[in-house]
C-alpha cells in the first residue's frame, strides 16, 4: 500500500511544499492586510474579491512554476532580482497602509485590489515563487518526476485552499473589530509588511554580494 501510495505522490515532498509554501504565504497573516485593503467593500465584494485573489495567486504560482526559469533565464533576470523587486512593491503597499492612502480607492476598484496587490504579490509574491521553483527543478532532478510533480501541485492547491478559507471568514473579523479596530490593524499590517519588504530586499542584496 505505501509503495502504491509513493508510486502516485511523494508524500515527504509534499509535506515540504505544503509547510515551506504556508510559512511563507502566510494564511492567518492574510487576514490583517485584506481587511485593510477591502475595509470599504461589502460583505459580498469582500468574498469576491478573496475567490479572486486566491485564484490570481495559484495561477501566477502555477505559471511560474512550469514557466518560470525559462522566462527568468530568456530576460536574463535572476531570482535575487525578482525577489528585490517583489519587495520595493510590497513597501510601497506597506506605506499605503501606514498613510491611509489605500482606504479610499478601495472602495472604487475592489476588482483591481484582488488582482493587485493582494492576488500579486501579497499572496503570490517572490518568496512563494522562488520556493517554488525550487521544489521544481529538484522534481525534475528526481528519479520519480510524476509522483513529485503531483505533490507540488497538491502542495500548492492545499496551501491556496487555506488562504480562500482566511480570508473568506474574515468578514466575521472585521464585524467584531468594528472600524476603529480595523483601523488600528490597518497600521499595524502596514507596519508588519513594511518589515518583510525590508528584509526581501535585503534578502536579495546579500544574494548579489555573494554572487559577485
Amino acid at each position: 500500500m505505501d509503495s502504491w501510495i509513493d508510486t502516485v505522490v511523494d508524500a515527504q515532498l509534499l509535506g515540504s511544499v505544503f509547510v515551506t509554501l504556508f510559512v511563507i504565504m502566510d494564511p492567518p497573516g492574510t487576514v490583517p492586510i485584506f481587511l485593510a485593503l477591502t475595509s470599504s467593500m461589502t460583505g459580498r465584494q469582500r468574498v469576491r474579491a478573496a475567490r479572486q485573489a486566491v485564484a490570481v495567486a495559484f495561477a501566477v504560482i502555477i505559471a511560474f512554476a512550469v514557466f518560470g526559469r525559462a522566462l527568468l533565464d530568456y530576460l536574463h533576470i535572476s531570482l535575487p532580482a525578482l525577489q528585490g523587486a517583489g519587495g520595493l512593491l510590497l513597501l510601497l503597499v506597506a506605506l499605503e497602509l501606514l498613510t491611509g492612502k489605500d482606504e479610499a480607492p478601495a472602495s472604487a476598484e475592489g476588482v483591481n485590489v484582488a488582482l493587485v496587490p493582494l492576488g500579486t504579490p501579497l499572496l503570490a509574491g517572490p518568496g512563494a515563487i522562488v520556493a517554488t521553483m525550487v521544489f521544481v527543478q529538484s522534481a525534475n532532478q528526481s528519479r520519480h518526476h510524476p509522483a513529485a510533480y503531483v505533490a507540488i501541485a497538491l502542495g500548492v492547491l492545499l496551501v491556496h485552499v487555506c488562504l480562500w478559507l482566511a480570508m473568506r471568514f474574515a468578514g466575521r473579523i472585521h464585524r467584531i473589530l468594528g472600524d476603529g479596530g480595523t483601523t488600528l490593524v490597518t497600521r499595524i499590517a502596514g507596519l508588519l509588511l513594511s518589515a518583510i519588504a525590508v528584509q526581501l530586499v535585503a534578502d536579495a542584496v546579500r544574494a548579489f554580494v555573494e554572487q559577485g
